[in-house]
């Protein structure tokens, strides 16, 4: 985790204080890795709702081939870690999801469950990057590749978890917090993903999901 999750338009209506003005969300029911996905930052006291590719690349990395571009940063090192530490101090920022996927292996194959909290949306927190692609010209509005991992921590504080490791989720009450340049720690983080998580639930969904090549509101529809 987090490897899979889902974006609706409806989301916004499930995170209204962390989305409000600030534009619809698309639909995207199948979200994997590298897909410029939209997240929610904070820019000269204001937020906004850019695309940004999802696996991290550091400003250091020589060329946008090489590996690994991590989707996940862990709660336990992001804050201290080579890779994560800059822009877990100054480039944090939260993508909004409906929910995510996660897979338990039975003897026919992979089950997928979707994962989500009801009646709400889920604010992933997030750590940022933007790479410089040495090709183009400094004046070029391309030339910066904004790229995202989501922070993970361990799910056995979830009731019933599928995975031993989850999305470390924000509560409204944290975003500005999270959003802006003042967080010293990472406890705040711990301590909403852990409040969070208690009220997670999740279902098996048509198996349909485990291919990235399949999308649609039938993907999160439960099985009977």
């Amino acid at each position: 985790m987090c490897g899979r999750y889902v974006i609706a338009r409806a989301t916004s209506d499930l995170l209204p204080s962390l989305l409000d003005g600030l534009g619809p969300l698309p639909d995207d029911f199948n979200v994997a890795p590298t897909t410029r996905v939209p997240v929610v930052r904070e820019r000269h006291g204001r937020r906004e709702l850019p695309l940004v590719r999802w696996g991290l690349v550091p400003s250091w990395y020589p060329d946008l081939k090489r590996r690994p571009q991590p989707i996940n940063a862990r709660i336990e090192t992001v804050a201290t870690s080579g890779m994560f530490r800059r822009p877990f101090a100054q480039a944090r920022c939260i993508v909004p999801a409906a929910g995510y996927y996660e897979w338990v292996v039975t003897e026919t194959g992979k089950q997928p469950h979707f994962i989500h909290q009801p009646d709400a949306g889920l604010a992933m927190a997030a750590v940022a990057s933007a790479w410089p692609d040495p090709t183009k010209a400094d004046d070029d509005p391309d030339r910066w590749v904004a790229t995202m991992s989501i922070i993970t921590r361990d799910a056995h504080v979830a009731p019933g978890e599928v995975h031993d490791r989850m999305p470390a989720c924000l509560t409204p009450d944290s975003y500005d917090d999270w959003l802006g340049d003042h967080l010293g720690s990472d406890e705040l983080l711990d301590r909403d993903s852990h409040e969070i998580a208690h009220d997670l639930v999740h279902y098996e969904v048509s198996r349909d999901a485990n291919s990235v090549r399949n999308n649609g509101p039938h993907l999160i529809d439960p099985l009977p």
